[in-house]
């Protein structure tokens, strides 16, 4: 069940992170609304984390992060700023996310092989050149 509570969780709230960053004021500092964005979701983080049921507790539990939660938010970052600037640059959003998600995807193939040893079989060969021909085909200007 949290198979799939997971996954739908993502897609109602890219859902909701495209729609929020297409009708930010184009007028705004991206980076003062950014900083906006995320106080907002540091409290809202810690709200929920106080109150989960994680009995390492909070001196335990940041002892145990390493760079990767450091270079998560780097990452974010760029993640943020790049849409924002991509809708104000009159991306559509009905293609902005679809172009980039299946780019990504596309690129973590030979990460998930090289680095994490997952393999591919192939309908899983099939589907990524179906992504490509979708990326080709929703970028076409014919």
């Amino acid at each position: 069940m949290l198979f799939y509570l997971a996954i739908g969780l993502t897609v109602v709230a890219n859902v909701l992170y495209h729609v929020f960053l297409k009708v930010t004021p184009a007028t705004v500092n991206p980076l003062l609304s950014l900083i906006v964005t995320y106080l907002t979701a540091a409290a809202a983080t810690a709200a929920i984390y106080f109150f989960s049921p994680d009995k390492a507790g909070l001196a335990a539990g940041l002892k145990e992060l390493n760079w990767a939660s450091y270079a998560l938010g780097v990452a974010i970052v760029g993640l943020e700023v790049g849409f924002m600037l991509a809708y104000r640059a009159g991306w559509n959003i009905t293609l902005a996310g679809l172009v980039s998600s299946t780019t990504v995807s596309l690129l973590l193939i030979p990460v998930g092989l090289l680095f994490f040893r997952e393999s591919l079989t192939a309908v899983n060969a099939l589907g990524i050149a179906l992504c490509l021909a979708g990326l080709i085909l929703v970028n076409y200007r014919g």
